[in-house]
């Protein structure tokens, strides 16, 4: 599964105009030039397009719409990924880390770190 992610993210990286990406030839690129807030943006976007989609299935009962606006979502992640120098094996290890933990426990967990976080800056 993770062979796909990690291709795509070895396209996304040769995009980056320092790699020699194009952003006249490529959409990624295009992206990359116009920086976070641009990337960010599109993240938004797909976003709301892959809820919107959601709902869309969940009256029609077709949920095709919701795969193919996640993987719009998920394309995008990988550019804003690839912006802070990041992999979706990153992702991958930070799942594997919560594997097996309640979302009640590691919410409570990242309170705590946020916590101690802010003391340590006091």
């Amino acid at each position: 599964m993770s062979d796909t992610l990690n291709r795509l993210a070895q396209i996304i990286e040769s995009r980056k105009p320092a790699n020699g990406g194009d952003p006249d030839k490529s959409y990624v690129s295009r992206l990359f030039v116009k920086g976070d807030d641009a990337i960010l943006k599109k993240i938004g976007e797909e976003a709301t397009e892959a809820v919107m989609a959601a709902k869309d299935a969940r009256v029609s009962g077709d949920a095709a719409k919701v795969v193919y606006e996640c993987a719009d979502l998920w394309f995008h992640s990988l550019i804003m990924l690839a912006q802070f120098d990041l992999t979706p094996q990153d992702v991958l290890d930070e799942l594997a880390r919560r594997e097996g933990m309640s979302g009640i426990e590691e919410k409570a967990n990242r309170k705590l770190e946020a916590r101690e976080h802010a003391e340590r800056k006091d």
